[in-house]
């Protein structure tokens, strides 16, 4: 195993396939063609959430050549309501047992995890606190389960009210470092921290013992406007100033990146975010991170 494996997440079609406008079995013929190891999936792709569905598709995908390593759940761990939280837990208890059963070949099987909303009534302390004690009570069956538990630096599920609780890099690097487990770790976006005013390479330093796995996607500049522009963006959501391009042509430094991936030796997954502008861009962006793993890792 050389390097890190290369699959792809279906960012142009999110919403189409959460609405059922798009089939799984449609975008997994798709990714087929796309020079990728497999796909990352999301819970409300599925037309139903039973395992029996879900496996069904996961073992569709392996028929077209591709694995299914990462679930990209959003557990929300913040909401004052406990038993909203237990929720919460005994949905991600559904997930981990489902992807107990992809089969990855010698790389790692995943569900995402994030902190949860950022409701304005919870204060710092509690929400710090309700998203470690939730992840640590998922973390046994985890291990049961062989699935590892990946904490991404994320923006907002696209099916929130309100941002991520732990987009700040005090707060989620607080709740990373209260987790001590070999079966929890990082999904490092280097997109997402630039989204919210970071230094991609600084959050990559920052975790890069902790990294299992990551996304990769690109952001590019709008006509009309300059990095000081974003540089003086305060407000909240996605900065008008940017928008999704083909990876590698925009403002993430991956050079960097892929320098730093090499000596933590990573051999995780990649999950391409990308495709938001058409097939074309997604076609171009594997082609670039093949090259990019191959030119690095040998």
């Amino acid at each position: 195993m050389s390097g890190p494996g290369l699959i792809a997440f279906p960012k142009g079609y999110f919403d189409d396939l959460c609405d059922g406008k798009r089939s799984l079995e449609n975008w997994i013929d798709e990714a087929s063609s796309l020079s990728v190891d497999g796909v990352e999936m999301y819970p409300y792709f599925y037309r139903k959430a039973s395992e029996a569905d879900v496996l069904r598709t996961h073992q569709y995908a392996m028929s077209r050549g591709l694995r299914v390593p990462m679930m990209c759940t959003s557990p929300d761990f913040t909401h004052p309501d406990e038993d909203y939280r237990q929720k919460q837990i005994d949905a991600m208890l559904f997930w981990i047992r489902v992807m107990s059963a992809s089969e990855t070949g010698s790389r790692i099987r995943t569900c995402r995890v994030l902190s949860g909303q950022r409701r304005p009534e919870v204060s710092r302390d509690d929400g710090i606190r309700w998203v470690v004690e939730s992840i640590e009570q998922l973390l046994p069956y985890a291990e049961e389960h062989r699935v590892h538990l990946v904490m991404e630096n994320h923006y907002k599920d696209g099916r929130w009210i309100y941002p991520e609780f732990a987009q700040s890099l005090d707060i989620f690097g607080q709740i990373v470092d209260s987790i001590h487990s070999p079966w929890f770790g990082v999904n490092y976006d280097p997109s997402n921290a630039l989204v919210a005013g970071q230094d991609p390479l600084a959050v990559l330093n920052r975790f890069r013992k902790r990294i299992l796995t990551m996304h990769a996607s690109d952001r590019h500049l709008r006509s009309g406007f300059s990095l000081k522009d974003l540089e003086k963006y305060t407000g909240v959501g996605y900065p008008e100033s940017l928008e999704h391009g083909v990876i590698g042509t925009g403002l993430i430094d991956y050079e960097r990146i892929f320098a730093v991936l090499k000596k933590i030796d990573f051999r995780g997954w990649i999950s391409i975010e990308d495709g938001v502008n058409g097939k074309a861009d997604l076609l171009n962006s594997v082609s670039f991170l093949r090259e990019k793993i191959k030119n690095t890792f040998g």
